[in-house]
């Protein structure tokens, strides 16, 4: 089933196209050689606040007119954004009580972008005016394909602690607590003679002399991020009232931003949209860019997703930006297409000359034409419209990996056992294992559908509700099997402890009782040769098999079967050589196999039309020629470098 956004048998192509940053008699120019590239799709109008309402309630349309119709006529179609992510000057001006404050109380004052309090009712009612004017004037033309809603939700304003935020975190609050004993309930308001008598006396986790509550720090990043749907949501239904029948969508930058919750966002979209920009400090950042991808199709369901940006080359924004090396834009990109997107999009068209992101690479750099990335923007370009039978197609994953926000903001509290043990990258690290087995893998809610699914992995998953927890304990029992990684299952929703001996939630599934945690200063030795580093635990077992145990006898790896499935439990984190031989062993158990054959560094995926066509791609990050054997046993070299897509 194909999701609102996308034409048949075409792959949109494109990026961000800011013409308002240069003078009109380059706009021609722009659009001729975006018709050279192949570019079908562009984004337009995402930062025009100031121009198209230069003074408060004076629009300026003509300009955008233009714009508009010169896609038209070309035949390029617009992601046409509500230019809400930043605010003009008039606006920090005049209601500078609606200006984000920080956890110091610091107000944030105008000159970068996102310069709003998300709770602001002064923000939400100028936002929603100037979104009325786009739409009510931009809703039958032509051009329009697609409504891009702001811009990177959260990137700058995920939390504001100014007193407007208070009274609507409090207001959250009574919603989401039945009362005000229910809340210090909660939150263990005992502790620290931190009582609530009146629900006046809540504030915003401020700066405080120390450790902030950890309830109190959960609910308000919940809060937070439910504020920022909430905007989504207004700009939304005004669009849907106006313009009935244009999809809507946002960019969510799936992966790297964890400030608010994807999934309540992605329940929300017409079609899932997002961000990814590859890290340099990062040894494989291609793996990193999986991980993105296989989020952000799970976000949409496993349906079709639009990369709405990814850079040409550099970015402008990490320490050192590393520039792409020859093939690596094509690499990149057929990443995202092998991963289930229908679009691939860059920030963006044309290098900007001023501003901070002048630095940032783009289809047209400032060199012009006569460059790499020109000659590999046309190069793509040609490739995706002739890869254009793949649209729709879609990715089978026999494996899950259980993601949660609000586990994240739970570990996220400073008051931890250790500080090496990070979720999001313990999720990488377990998302890499596979990809380096060839084997395709979904993130899923802890509380969501895993029918379907071989395998489940679990890294990490500190906090889980109860019907999470019975969630997986259902999904073993039905026949399936799980790897839990060690400080799984510790706390419930509101991060207090499950008593009774860890990992609480999955103690009974494990087969396990831990009592005690043993955070380590360095590696140590397992029985099996393999070393545990940054965890270990005091486990003893409760009917769970001893896989690999410490030198004291006690258990690293264990296996307990559970109705018709097995459940794997660690309570250390394995050297890499050694956690593949553990994800070999479960994928094996569960008969999971990879897409393909291939050799170490050479990624596989496969996308299907139901019942018809299916395509394995196959990327080589080597410097050195690999074979590639498909299922049907066909044998296919892949350059140094170079990517394939292959019928089988």
């Amino acid at each position: 089933m194909r999701k609102a956004g996308f034409m048949p048998d075409v792959i949109a192509y494109g990026g961000d196209w800011n013409p308002e940053q240069w003078p009109e008699e380059t706009w021609e120019q722009d659009v001729a050689l975006m018709r050279e590239a192949g570019v079908n799709r562009v984004s337009v109008g995402i930062f025009s606040w100031s121009l198209l309402e230069p003074v408060e309630g004076v629009f300026d349309f003509d300009w955008f007119d233009r714009v508009m119709d010169l896609l038209a006529a070309n035949g390029i179609g617009a992601n046409l954004a509500t230019p809400t992510a930043s605010p003009p000057p008039w606006f920090g001006e005049a209601y500078p009580e609606a200006l984000p404050v920080d956890a110091d109380g610091r107000r944030l004052y105008h000159g970068s972008r996102q310069g709003f309090c998300p709770s602001s009712p002064i923000y939400r009612e100028k936002a929603l005016r100037i979104a009325e004017q786009v739409a009510t004037r931009y809703r039958d033309h032509p051009a329009l394909v697609m409504w891009h809603v702001h811009n990177e939700y959260g990137c700058h304003n995920a939390r504001c602690y100014c007193d407007t935020s208070a009274a609507a975190f409090r207001a959250w609050l009574r919603t989401h607590h039945s009362s005000l004993d229910a809340l210090n309930e909660a939150w263990g308001t005992a502790f620290w003679s931190q009582r609530y008598s009146d629900w006046s006396q809540i504030l915003p986790p401020r700066a405080t002399p120390s450790f902030t509550n950890p309830g109190q720090q959960l609910d308000f990043r919940r809060f937070s991020s439910d504020a920022l749907v909430e905007l989504y949501i207004a700009e939304r239904d005004l669009l849907k009232r106006l313009a009935p029948g244009v999809p809507a969508t946002t960019n969510l930058m799936a992966g790297a931003h964890w400030d608010m919750d994807c999934w309540a966002f992605a329940a929300e979209l017409d079609v899932v949209s997002t961000d990814h920009y590859l890290i340099g400090a990062r040894p494989e950042p291609h793996i990193d860019l999986a991980f993105a991808a296989d989020y952000a199709r799970s976000l949409n369901g496993g349906r079709p997703w639009l990369l709405m940006e990814h850079s040409t080359s550099a970015v402008n924004w990490q320490p050192r930006n590393l520039a792409k090396t020859p093939g690596e834009l094509r690499r990149n990109a057929l990443t995202h297409l092998a991963r289930g997107a229908d679009g691939i999009m860059f920030f963006q068209w044309r290098a900007s000359r001023a501003g901070a992101e002048k630095w940032h690479s783009a289809m047209l750099p400032h060199a012009g034409t006569g460059t790499k990335i020109w000659r590999e923007v046309r190069a793509l370009g040609a490739e995706l419209g002739e890869l254009g039978h793949v649209a729709g197609s879609t990715v089978t994953a026999d494996v899950a990996i259980l993601i949660d926000h609000a586990s994240v903001w739970a570990q996220d509290h400073p008051a931890q056992p250790v500080a090496g043990l990070d979720p999001v990258e313990e999720a990488k690290r377990w998302h890499a294992a596979l990809w380096r087995a060839g084997v395709t893998s979904d993130l899923a809610h802890p509380e969501g559908d895993l029918t379907g699914y071989r395998l489940v992995l679990v890294p990490a998953l500190y906090l889980v509700s109860d019907s999470g927890a019975a969630n997986l304990a259902d999904f073993v029992r039905r026949g399936g099997v799980a790897l839990v990684g060690p400080y799984s299952g510790i706390v419930d929703e509101h991060d207090r402890v499950r008593l009774g001996g860890y990992p609480g939630a999955w103690r009974d599934l494990l087969g396990v009782s831990v009592e005690e945690f043993f955070p380590l200063e360095r590696p140590i030795r397992l029985s099996s040769g393999a070393t545990g580093s940054v965890w270990s635990e005091v486990a003893h077992v409760a009917g769970a098999k001893v896989l690999d145990a410490y030198a004291t006898g006690e258990p690293a790896w264990t296996r307990n079967e559970w109705g018709e499935g097995a459940a794997h439990y660690l309570t250390t984190r394995f050297d890499d050589e050694s956690f593949a031989e553990v994800v070999a062993t479960v994928c094996a158990e569960a008969g999971v196999e990879p897409a393909a054959e291939a050799g170490p560094g050479v990624e596989v995926v496969r996308r299907s039309h139901p019942g018809g066509r299916s395509y394995l791609f196959a990327i080589n990050h080597t410097e050195e020629d690999a074979v590639v054997k498909t299922p049907a046993g066909e044998a296919v070299t892949v350059r140094a470098g170079d990517a394939r897509v292959i019928p089988v």
